[in-house]
């Protein structure tokens, strides 16, 4: 398909500077982003993708139309913790280590910071997402 447009625009005169990704279907936020969600158009916006490896496997972080462009802040990674998950809690300094048990009050990927409360004792914290899902706090 991307041969395609190259043609179109050779023959009408046109040369396609560049190419970006945009969607060709509605992709409503929270859903991954798959490699038969997307095609490249001949454009040459500020901030629009045109790498698919950028897109690929990513969870869309608001809705993505058909024909419109897609930025870097419209995706991200995959959320692995969800609002309202039961999530360990972690907090570690030297060689002690405390383990308790929250629950989200936000969603985010590894990495992104997130408001939980702890279970027994109804505190509001913050905390960093570990890749395995619990939540390190400080």
């Amino acid at each position: 398909m991307r041969w395609f447009y190259t043609i179109i625009f050779t023959c009408v005169g046109f040369s396609a500077a560049a190419e970006m990704l945009v969607p060709v279907r509605t992709i409503r936020a929270k859903e991954i982003i798959g490699a038969n969600d997307v095609i490249w158009k001949p454009a040459n916006l500020d901030g629009a993708i045109s790498d698919i490896t950028e897109i690929v496997g990513k969870e869309a972080r608001i809705a993505l139309y058909p024909g419109r462009p897609i930025h870097r802040g419209d995706i991200g990674p995959p959320a692995i913790v969800d609002r309202n998950d039961v999530v360990v809690l972690i907090f570690s300094q030297g060689s002690l280590r405390i383990m308790a048990e929250g629950r989200s009050l936000g969603r985010g990927s590894a990495g992104e910071m997130i408001r939980v409360m702890n279970i027994a004792s109804r505190t509001t914290i913050s905390g960093r997402i570990r890749s395995d899902g619990s939540i390190e706090v400080q």
